[in-house]
């Protein structure tokens, strides 16, 4: 029996996952992966690598970010502690949804988690102090591949719950180009 539920947010490849949580005395007991249970839901991944971040300030954004080949990356996203608004933005060559944006709120108290395919610039936005990140991805940090867009690319037109005053940001994000700047590797129907 498969304890994951799936549904697509505003783009299709997008996913917001939710696994049953079993809750008693003690607490409660979820699981975060299951890869029998992942690949009917459409992620097919070989995940390699496991990342964890905290942010210590709400507004806190670390993106748009994505690696090129040959070491693309899909990521798997869950919040230990604290919130997020998530972001995923449409980078594929052809897709009938290039440039657009779609997020999610994802919450420590949620089971819910999203996936990211490749060809996607991600990014996420702390809603609170103190936040952690979970994240599993399926290509190994490569320096020579990192990649990005500017958080807040008018052309993009992201919808942050923040005002760009209130954003805490690293000095590499606010140096990031705009989409148009870029030249994208990621091709709709292809392969990455």
């Amino acid at each position: 029996m498969a304890n994951f539920s799936a549904r697509p947010l505003s783009i299709a490849d997008v996913l917001l996952i939710a696994s049953d949580r079993f809750t008693d005395a003690r607490g409660y007991f979820t699981e975060t992966y299951n890869r029998r249970d992942y690949v009917p839901l459409g992620i097919d991944c070989d995940f390699v690598q496991d990342n964890r971040s905290l942010s210590e300030h709400r507004g806190t954004v670390r993106g748009l970010h994505f690696q090129y080949p040959p070491q693309p990356q899909a990521k798997l996203l869950s919040v230990l502690r604290g919130a997020i608004f998530d972001v995923a933005v449409d980078i594929r060559r052809g897709s009938p949804t290039f440039g657009c944006w779609c997020g999610a709120t994802l919450t420590a108290e949620t089971t819910e988690q999203i996936f990211v395919p490749r060809g996607f610039a991600h990014a996420f936005c702390t809603l609170e102090p103190d936040t952690e990140v979970f994240y599993k991805v399926d290509g190994y940090y490569a320096p020579s591949c990192d990649a990005g867009i500017f958080w807040n690319d008018p052309q993009i037109g992201i919808h942050w719950p923040l005002a760009a005053e209130a954003v805490v940001l690293s000095t590499k994000d606010v140096k990031l180009p705009r989409l148009a700047e870029i030249e994208t590797p990621f091709v709709y129907g292809a392969q990455a």
